[in-house]
């Protein structure tokens, strides 16, 4: 009974990822596209943002750091595919006042128009035990890690949902999938993006925008290499089991999974997803419905 079962689970998944190109959304076209990273000064957003460029992208580059963007400004600009494109650095801390970025948004779109494409890669990492973790430090990790990625997306979507097109990524970690010792400031604050995101979705798809979750390993960055110098024995070991990945493979997978497929686990919550997608889609046609009545009296 239990091969019948596990065969039927089996099937329906393959099915489902078969399937699934044909409900999943249009590739998003990189050349000429509009693409803004945030924490682009260095490590997975800097390679994302050069991955992009590699594809014809127009970017814009966010982070505190002046000095660092204008590197990473050069790095980026050497792998352009054509002479049209342009790199635009602002520095801004995305963690702190709305209304801020906003603006910086808004002056970017104004530059190089608007955005088609939006990674949150904004963040920063520390590791210890639960009662020796500063308590502010709680709050500054959700600041930065989640409300560093809620303020650039609230900038962004009233004007992707009038263009009926965009992509939103959140870059989490694997901290984000499973709590792990040490990182009891660091992964709540990682796991709130994936709530978010998920939430998101439902009320983006109807408009033909699309949010993607990465949750990339430990990854060859300097924010890894700083974390690493104060990491517990514990952390540290488990750290040891999966590996370091480098930024640029990390790069090329989060590119393709936000500008080509939706994913296969995507794939197969779907199954449960399509009925609220239908209820939020005539919500949002008797909404847009009514506005067109009120606008005829």
């Amino acid at each position: 009974m239990l091969l019948v079962v596990a065969a039927f689970i089996v099937a329906f998944v393959l099915l489902l990822y078969m399937i699934s190109p044909l409900i999943s959304p249009k590739p998003l076209k990189l050349n000429g596209a509009h693409v803004v990273v945030t924490g682009g000064s260095s490590g997975i957003g800097k390679c994302i943002a050069m991955e992009c460029y590699k594809h014809g992208a127009f970017i814009t580059l966010v982070a505190r750091d002046e000095h660092k963007l204008v590197q990473a400004k050069k790095e980026v600009e050497k792998c352009a595919i054509n002479d049209k494109q342009v790199v635009l650095c602002i520095s801004v801390d995305v963690s702190k006042d709305y209304n801020q970025v906003e603006s910086v948004i808004k002056q970017a779109q104004e530059k190089l128009g608007p955005v088609d494409m939006l990674v949150n890669c904004a963040g920063t990492s520390i590791s210890g035990k639960f009662e020796e973790v500063e308590v502010d430090r709680f709050k500054k990790l959700m600041e930065v890690n989640y409300l560093g990625s809620v303020y650039p997306t609230r900038a962004v979507v009233t004007t992707m949902k009038e263009r009926r097109m965009g992509r939103i990524m959140f870059v989490s970690s694997q901290a984000g999938q499973i709590g792990l010792f040490g990182y009891t400031a660091y992964s709540p604050s990682k796991f709130a993006l994936r709530g978010l995101a998920e939430a998101l979705q439902m009320e983006m798809k109807p408009y033909n925008i699309y949010v993607t979750v990465a949750y990339p390993p430990d990854t060859d960055t300097p924010g890894f290499a700083e974390e690493s110098k104060t990491k517990p024995l514990e952390t540290k070991l488990i750290s040891e089991t999966s590996g370091v990945c480098q930024p640029e493979q990390v790069a090329k997978i989060v590119v393709k999974d936000a500008i080509v497929t939706m994913g296969l686990f995507r794939t197969i919550a779907l199954f449960y997803l399509g009925s609220f997608d239908s209820i939020v889609r005539r919500c949002m046609i008797q909404r847009e419905q009514s506005k067109a009545a009120d606008k005829r009296e």
